[in-house]
């Protein structure tokens, strides 16, 4: 490691819970000591990034913290200079608001700059839904791809469901996706008419709290399940 890199502060990916659920239940202490020692923060949320910090690190002091938004409404040309701490020997973290940062998250455009700037990038384990629900699906885990969204007009989202799915017949990839939680019923609906009654169908949600539901079935299976998945956070797995 360079003299110019051991002189910067470290940029920490520090994951966050995928809900209400005490975070030392599900988070290493490596997550408790970095929040202990770092003050200044990249967030999508300054309030519920502080909740987390104090249900982490109670007596950790609320005003010394600097956080810095980074949301649907941050200027991209402010982003550079979040990372300035680093640049001037501070570490900074960058949190996500629910589970590991950079994936599916605002966080890899910060992660990015990192590189460019030749700061360290330390990341800390945590849940990712998308990985404990590739895990739990009994699906493909040595090849797949994460598409984010469909399409949220009912026309081109069939036409991208069949694209996944002829994808993952073609290549032996299973197709990971998610929707927001309010569509989550129509969602599995449209899935269970459109691909063919023999592809796989895995559904994850609420994952590592007491609710959770995990559950991989053929589309002709699900035909005869009756689950409520509405307003809840899931992950959705398609295998040919």
């Amino acid at each position: 490691m360079s003299d110019q890199l051991t002189k910067k502060g470290k940029l920490y990916l520090i994951p966050s819970t995928l809900g209400e659920i005490p975070p030392l239940e599900v988070l290493p202490i490596s997550i408790k000591r970095a929040i202990e020692d770092i003050n200044i923060y990249i967030v999508e949320n300054e309030k519920t990034a502080r909740h987390f910090i104090k249900k982490i690190s109670p007596r950790k002091s609320q005003p010394s913290l600097t956080m810095f938004a980074l949301n649907k409404f941050t200027e991209v040309s402010e982003i550079p200079s979040f990372l300035n701490p680093c640049i001037e020997g501070h570490n900074v973290g960058i949190l996500s608001e629910a589970g590991c940062p950079g994936i599916a998250d605002p966080g890899a455009s910060v992660v990015k700059i990192a590189h460019e700037k030749n700061i360290q990038v330390v990341p800390l384990v945590g849940p990712s839904s998308i990985i404990l629900a590739l895990m739990a699906s009994g699906l493909n885990g040595q090849n797949f791809a994460f598409n984010g969204y469909l399409p949220i007009d009912g026309s081109e989202r069939r036409k991208e469901i069949k694209k996944l799915e002829r994808k993952s017949k073609e290549e032996n990839q299973s197709q990971i996706f998610i929707e927001t939680p309010y569509r989550n019923n129509k969602l599995l609906e449209e899935l269970i008419k459109t691909v063919s009654g023999s592809t796989q169908i895995c559904v994850a949600c609420d994952i590592t709290l007491t609710t959770e539901y995990i559950m991989t079935k053929s589309a002709l299976e699900w035909k005869k399940e009756q689950v409520d998945l509405h307003k809840r956070p899931a992950i959705y797995i398609l295998q040919a």
